[in-house]
């Protein structure tokens, strides 16, 4: 999938810290979001300056059972490194098996989902199941990472509920034992994306550890980056929802500073890497999460919003995102 846009060496050079031996610039990273972090919107978000490519949690049982899905969740692009696979589970051997099974695909790092709040995953013990135990986590990421030739790093929330707060305990479990890496959502898994994030956290797991922090949560225009790598010092911030529907975050760009055209370039673009991921009627389909979001600032009149995401024709989606083009300027401000 090629590059609309690709940022300027000024633009990477702003900031840079070290995954292990690898070098990582640029402040603002796109979260692994299941159903959303595929390879056309990390590839596109990548484009536009995100620092890593995230995939997508991937189950380590699935790896192990070699899942028919799996190929596609692994898939990237050369473009896109450096990339983090994310795996999850709650049994340490599954995990390094399922992890030293990916390092076929030559991921840059690994990754382990200690946030995930659903029932279906931490419920069992994996995901934000896992803060449950720090001493679980040392002894997992000693494993992986004295097992593993590329940097084992962690994804974690602030602790299971208001009650165990423990992401400092996690946090220093992880960087004493080889992780190279933190990205902390300021939120408990009882929280879930409820309340506000919590970024005095994210300043004391920095104080705690020598090793890179990233930041996650409540970041939704360019300027809470500037805010929270000042409020937490963190080496750089994690975007998730903030970026779906909005690519531009990652160029520092309000979308009300998009003109019309680059607004609708991009939104094809991103169709375009669709179609040629899952084909024209998957693609589509799976599209439509996305242009909600793309169509949220653009407040098209309600018979067109509804053809856009009722259409299943690629052509025809195209021309009717082609008529976006004209809409008065005041139901068209993005």
């Amino acid at each position: 999938m090629s590059a609309l846009t690709t940022p300027s060496p000024a633009q990477l050079a702003q900031t840079g810290f070290h995954i292990g031996s690898i070098p990582v610039y640029g402040e603002a990273i796109l979260a692994p979001m299941d159903g959303f972090s595929d390879l056309p919107f990390r590839s596109l978000c990548r484009s536009f300056g995100s620092a890593l490519s995230y995939t997508p949690f991937v189950n380590a049982m699935e790896v192990l059972a070699r899942h028919p899905r799996l190929e596609r969740l692994l898939e990237f692009d050369e473009a896109e490194r450096p990339v983090v696979y994310q795996l999850f589970d709650s049994d340490e051997d599954r995990l390094l098996r399922a992890a030293q099974a990916v390092l076929a695909h030559h991921p840059d790092v690994l990754d382990i989902n200690m946030g995930c709040s659903v029932r279906c995953v931490s419920g069992r013990g994996a995901g934000a199941g896992l803060l449950r135990d720090p001493r679980k986590i040392a002894r997992l990421i000693a494993t992986l990472s004295r097992a593993l030739p590329v940097p084992v790093t962690a994804k974690i929330r602030l602790g299971w509920d208001a009650g165990s707060r423990n992401f400092l305990d996690v946090a220093r479990a992880v960087a004493e034992n080889g992780g190279a890496l933190i990205a902390i959502h300021a939120r408990t898994r009882e929280q879930g994306y409820s309340g506000l994030a919590d970024w005095d956290a994210i300043a004391a797991v920095k104080d705690a550890v020598n090793i890179p922090v990233v930041g996650n949560g409540d970041v939704q225009r360019p300027a809470d980056i500037a805010r929270m790598r000042r409020h937490t010092r963190c080496d750089a911030v994690m975007i998730g929802r903030g970026a779906i529907g909005n690519p531009w975050i990652f160029q520092g760009r309000e979308r009300a500073q998009v003109p019309r055209s680059e607004f609708l370039a991009t939104i094809r673009h991103h169709l375009q890497g669709m179609l040629d991921v899952y084909g024209p009627r998957e693609g589509v389909i799976l599209f439509r999460k996305h242009l909600t979001r793309y169509l949220a600032p653009l407040q098209p009149p309600g018979e067109l919003r509804a053809a856009i995401l009722a259409e299943v024709e690629p052509p025809r989606l195209v021309a009717l995102l082609d008529q976006l083009e004209y809409l008065p300027s005041q139901e068209a401000a993005v």
